[in-house]
């Protein structure tokens, strides 16, 4: 086990959102669902949920609605191709989740993401200023974010 996992409080959804991820995310399967005892409000239901995405571990917990997610956290997500941004944009945004800006999306159980290409940090950390800047101004008008028109607007083509 890692060190440190991130830990999601939902309300009653544990289950749910933990299959719904590893069916997104390679690499990825339940390790455990533990239930509610007998005697509890809720014999029988999902209680906490331990899974890995992606090889990273994650534990989640049924513990009523008394917090949810804002986008102070999100997961970071690095992918190399915009056939993959396209993939995991089009999955987390599915049945209910929303498109935010410059990358950021809250999935269907309002949980931030960020689908960012390596190429964006290259881009920003150019180390010619207007080449960095342009992209900048690109990705600052973008939801999906688009590798292809990143790089044009580096270039000066966009």
């Amino acid at each position: 086990m890692q060190a440190i996992s991130p830990f999601l409080w939902f309300d009653t959804q544990a289950e749910e959102a933990a299959n719904f991820y590893v069916g997104i995310f390679p690499n990825s399967s339940i390790q455990s669902v533990s239930r509610y005892p007998e005697g509890s409000p809720s014999p029988g239901s999902p209680l906490g949920v331990s899974f890995t995405l992606d090889g990273l571990e994650f534990q989640a917990l049924n513990a009523g609605p008394q917090f949810h997610f804002t986008e102070a956290i999100s997961f970071f997500v690095q992918a190399e191709t915009q056939e993959k941004i396209d993939y995991l944009w089009n999955a987390l945004t599915a049945d209910g989740g929303e498109e935010s800006m410059c990358g950021w999306l809250k999935d269907r159980f309002g949980l931030s993401w960020q689908i960012v290409p390596p190429v964006l940090g290259e881009l920003l950390s150019d180390p010619d200023p207007d080449r960095a800047s342009r992209t900048m101004q690109a990705m600052l008008q973008m939801k999906k974010l688009d590798i292809a028109g990143l790089q044009a607007a580096a270039d000066g083509k966009a």
